[in-house]
């Protein structure tokens, strides 16, 4: 029994000596990773830190302090690597930085991390899309938009982005829809103006083709969104082409009335005092 008892006795001592040794290595882990962190060098600290935090999970108790400061410290180091993304204009790469952010701060509980990360996600996914807008990449800025107005119906400015990358892409009736979207949501101003623009467009290609009743018809809902000259004289032409005196009148003289000083003013002019005989 004595015997069993003394080998009993060194296993716990050996057991204490190697996790005293592996605590220190542990340490000098953590420590390492506590240099980079002061260089800035976030990539190699979060590796130190993780390195750190699973070799001190395994001792148990003795390495519970360095578990809670891993923890601690590992969300903000991936968000830090995702605003570095962002800061490179890499959006895809900051989109995956940030949802791991959400995913690690919320197993360690770190609301603020969680709450940060969140805040940023629409935000960034706007930029990304903003930027493939310009690039002229319209069917890729089109799903990132229409990705933003999943998650939240009511953002205004993604569905005017989505007109904006639709309508260029020759989606019409699509981008009519998002900017009816986006004026239903407090981008009233800007979505009408850009409903004018397209149906105003309709309304001259029907002119073009003497469908007259529809040129009036898209003309007339053109200055519904947005007011202009060039919609009432579409208007006032298609009727006088249908001879429709009294209606031709109305349009052309609203014409009129908001551009007083067209090139062709005194022509519109006489044409009205025509239609009056």
């Amino acid at each position: 029994m004595k015997r069993i008892l003394l080998t009993i006795a060194i296993l716990a001592l050996s057991a204490g000596f190697m996790s005293a040794q592996d605590l220190e290595k542990i340490t000098e882990t953590y420590n390492s990773a506590a240099a980079a962190l002061g260089n800035k060098d976030y990539a190699t600290a979060l590796t130190g830190f993780q390195q750190a935090l699973k070799d001190a999970e395994a001792l148990g108790e003795s390495g519970a302090e360095i578990v809670t400061n891993c923890k601690d410290i590992i969300p903000d180091l991936v968000l830090s690597l995702a605003n570095n993304a962002i800061r490179e204009k890499d959006y895809p790469k900051a989109l995956e930085g940030l949802a791991e952010a959400v995913k690690i701060a919320t197993e360690y509980k770190n609301d603020d991390v969680v709450s940060k990360a969140q805040n940023l996600i629409p935000q960034i996914k706007m930029q990304q899309g903003n930027a493939l807008l310009t690039a002229k990449n319209y069917a890729g800025a089109a799903e990132i938009y229409k990705a933003l107005l999943a998650d939240d119906p009511t953002n205004g400015t993604a569905a005017v982005r989505l007109g904006q990358a639709l309508n260029a892409a020759g989606d019409v009736e699509g981008a009519i829809e998002a900017f009816t979207t986006a004026a239903a949501n407090g981008q009233e101003a800007t979505a009408n103006k850009q409903l004018s623009t397209i149906v105003l467009k309709q309304a001259s290609n029907f002119l073009k083709e003497k469908k007259f009743d529809e040129a009036i018809t898209a003309a007339l809902k053109s200055a519904e969104y947005s007011p202009s000259a060039n919609a009432y004289k579409i208007a006032g032409t298609a009727a006088n082409s249908l001879q429709k005196k009294e209606q031709a009148v109305e349009y052309l003289s609203k014409y009129l009335e908001l551009a007083p000083t067209a090139a062709d003013a005194a022509q519109i002019k006489a044409a009205i005092e025509a239609l009056k005989k």
